[in-house]
């Protein structure tokens, strides 16, 4: 068994999406590191800090066991390097996202060929699922209760009624 995987992402916000994959690669095995993209470059938008984005996968996963919560910047063959990880953890729900999963996992593999890639298909009630849709519906007051852990509901509900007293004024971005 391959001791430990990562499973890079924004996670902003951690959705029912990410939750089924993280638990379905802590089955498969011994170590699962869950990457928290630390945006500290202003390439992409994000409505969470990376601390809030941690703690909210680590307070969504029932029992975390052999998942650990890990904020990381650069490149993310660097990233697994560093934590000795030889599989890099992606998710398909569409088939739009396999192009650029294809391409992502080809320059990866370019860049660090130790370290393999693999892509487990979402659920089927989770493919419709993603951070900006989950976003822009809590953001127009719509219940996303069905699509994230009450933590994160939570969450989204308190940033986006506190930006309507003037606190959030970032942008979403269009593709998580």
């Amino acid at each position: 068994m391959i001791k430990r995987a990562v499973y890079p992402g924004t996670f902003d916000p951690v959705h029912y999406g990410h939750v089924d994959l993280i638990l379905r690669a802590s089955n498969l095995f011994a170590e699962v590191v869950v990457g928290v993209y630390d945006h500290s470059r202003p390439t992409k938008s994000v409505l969470f800090s990376v601390e809030e984005r941690s703690a909210m996968i680590v307070e969504a996963l029932p029992n975390p066991g052999n998942v650990i919560v890990m904020p990381f910047t650069g490149l993310l063959v660097d990233f697994a390097r560093r934590i000795e990880a030889r599989v890099i953890v992606r998710g398909l729900r569409v088939f739009s996202d396999f192009e650029f999963e294809f391409r992502s996992a080809l320059a990866n593999q370019r860049l660090a060929p130790e370290i393999e890639t693999i892509s487990l298909m979402t659920r089927e009630e989770n493919s419709f699922v993603s951070g900006s849709t989950v976003r822009e519906i809590a953001q127009l007051g719509g219940d996303v209760t069905s699509m994230v852990p009450a933590n994160v509901a939570a969450k989204l509900y308190a940033r986006f009624r506190d930006a309507e007293a003037g606190g959030f004024t970032g942008n979403l971005p269009l593709r998580d």
